[in-house]
């Protein structure tokens, strides 16, 4: 297989264009019974392929090492506008018909944007694949970026974010508390940037960011399904062979300093009960940590059955809601809590009810049971992620642009199967510490304005 694999790159290489050139780097095993294939082109676009033939289709995944940790400050959210922008025209086709021939085709495609990255992704019938390498070239190298094209794609996303941060209290109120918790670290504005930023924004500034990150050495292609290996690296070579790499700029790396006292805001947002947000800092996804913190949060909060739910919605009828997450990125972020209050509560009292909870995660070990529990559901949530190709090519992704290291999922089940009682009591009292914290207390509008401001 591998000198035969030699022969037809061999073959392919001198016909190819000029940086179409192609090497096999490695093969490496995914789960028990697939394989990745990782190849590499001459200008530096990584090949993540990965042959499951259980349907007739093919997830196609572009996925680029840039989001919104890569922007500077007063230009945040060009990273999430470039999300909506690569759906506009490129060079000799229409506007609107990069949609119309992934529809024509069958296709499904999306996108999204986050911290560390933006990924692209399209299923399709697995005759369609040539098409959609063919486009996905295309806008790599020859987006149309000018007004008033710009200027549309700007509205939308000014209006995305008064539905989704401004008007939203959820998620005016996380924003708020990022912001709060990190102080040099590009964590600490929002994915989908600051108003005054996104109205801001020129036609220079995205054709800048544009032909610095958006270029084939800083992007991985992931193709999972059924296809041809050699059809499918004669395609790709061809189709993006003719794209130069771009000279990527060293990041503004800005390390976050050790939080020393505890933070506190407090704010009126139109909803009918208090509520409090917690933001205590979390490591890394590549944090040994960060798997029992992951669990942790499970047991704490993780369903009816969990800690959290048991206590504070059904014994104490504190809260309506209380619920908790570990962001996995690239350098540590937050474990995020969020509790609403019960009528007649206040955010004061749900933070003393949350402590008491938290404080017993640091004196005693979570039981047994609870700790299958939280394995069960961990493991199901990642191999249900792994049940079609998408979520294959997602997975695959993912974790490739985060921690270099695609089939990383699976190290994940494996450590996961290993943690014991004590790797969760070691997490809870490395990382929640009271002067390493940041709280919002959210406070309800009166009745009476809110009224008001309806009529």
């Amino acid at each position: 297989m591998a000198s035969n694999r030699a022969a037809r790159l061999a073959q392919l290489n001198g016909t190819v264009p000029e940086w179409g050139a192609v090497t096999h780097v490695e093969t490496a095993p995914f789960g028990n019974r697939l394989k990745l294939e990782r190849f590499r082109l001459k200008n530096g676009l990584e090949i993540l392929a990965c042959e499951d033939r259980s349907a007739p289709v093919v997830a196609y995944h572009t996925w680029f090492r840039v989001g919104s940790r890569h922007e500077r400050i007063g230009k945040t959210g060009l990273a999430h506008l470039f999300e909506h922008l690569m759906f506009n025209e490129v060079e000799g086709r229409a506007s609107g018909e990069f949609d119309r021939l992934l529809e024509e085709a069958g296709a499904e495609s999306n996108a999204s944007t986050w911290l560390d990255w933006t990924q692209y992704n399209i299923a399709i019938p697995k005759d369609k694949l040539g098409l959609v390498i063919g486009l996905e070239a295309e806008r790599m190298s020859r987006l149309v970026l000018r007004e008033p094209q710009v200027t549309s794609e700007k509205e939308v996303v000014a209006n995305e974010r008064r539905f989704r941060v401004d008007d939203d209290v959820e998620g005016s109120v996380s924003e708020l508390l990022w912001a709060t918790a990190f102080e040099k670290h590009a964590y600490r504005w929002p994915t989908i940037g600051w108003m005054k930023d996104i109205e801001g924004f020129t036609t220079d500034d995205c054709a800048e960011f544009y032909r610095t990150y958006y270029a084939p050495n800083n992007a991985t292609v992931i193709v999972v399904g059924d296809y041809v290996e050699s059809a499918l690296l004669e395609k790709l070579a061809r189709a993006y062979g003719v794209v130069a790499p771009s000279s990527l700029p060293v990041e503004d790396y800005r390390a976050e300093p050790p939080q020393t006292t505890e933070r506190r805001l407090e704010v009126k947002k139109p909803t009918p009960t208090e509520k409090v947000a917690i933001g205590y800092h979390a490591p890394a996804l590549g944090d040994f940590d960060h798997l029992g913190l992951s669990l942790l949060v499970d047991v704490l909060f993780g369903g009816r059955a969990s800690r959290m739910h048991q206590s504070l919605v059904r014994k104490q009828e504190l809260a309506v809601d209380v619920r908790a997450s570990v962001g996995p990125f690239r350098d540590p972020g937050l474990f995020e809590i969020f509790a609403s209050a019960r009528e007649g509560h206040h955010a004061e009292q749900l933070l003393t009810a949350i402590d008491k909870e938290l404080a017993r995660a640091c004196e005693e070990p979570v039981t047994n049971e609870e700790l299958e529990r939280a394995r069960a559901r961990t493991e199901l949530g990642l191999i249900a992620g792994l049940e079609t190709v998408e979520g294959k090519a997602s997975t695959i992704g993912f974790y490739e642009t985060v921690l270099g290291r695609p089939a990383a999922a699976f190290e994940r089940l494996d450590a996961i199967r290993r943690l014991g009682p004590s790797d969760l009591l070691r997490a809870a009292r490395r990382y929640f510490i009271d002067t390493a914290r940041s709280i919002v207390f959210v406070r309800a509008e009166l009745a009476g304005s809110a009224q008001k401001a309806a009529e």
